[in-house]
């Protein structure tokens, strides 16, 4: 992929994350039940991802297939928040985290057991 994906073109790649290939019309019309968006912006972000190296287009049907997976724009997006907003540190995003809400005790035992395979 060849530049970053912004909040409104992730809403469609969620769309085909979700569903697997689809056309551009199903893509617009998710987008419009979802969000009100009007059909041409969904083009014009479809159009946005195809350019960026994101979606691959084919015909017939304007049929869309994701070229990214979703855990590798996760993983970039992770990157770039613990980056900017963390100091480059990942313990500081789970602090942080972790004194915004209760836990429940199978949420600490996952979290034990996420912890104990990165050891």
């Amino acid at each position: 992929m060849d530049k970053k994906l912004f909040d409104s073109e992730l809403k469609v790649m969620g769309v085909l994350w979700n569903e697997g290939d689809c056309t551009a019309r199903h893509i617009a019309g998710v987008l419009t039940g979802e969000y009100g968006w009007n059909v041409n912006t969904t083009y014009t972000l479809i159009k946005r991802c195809i350019k960026k190296g994101a979606i691959q287009r084919t015909e017939p049907n304007f049929m869309c297939h994701a070229l990214v997976l979703k855990e590798e724009v996760q993983e970039t997006e992770t990157n770039e928040l613990i980056n900017k907003i963390y100091d480059g540190s990942a313990g500081n995003l789970f602090a942080a985290l972790l004194g915004r809400k209760k836990l429940s005790a199978d949420q600490i035992e996952r979290l034990k057991k996420i912890v104990e395979e990165w050891e």
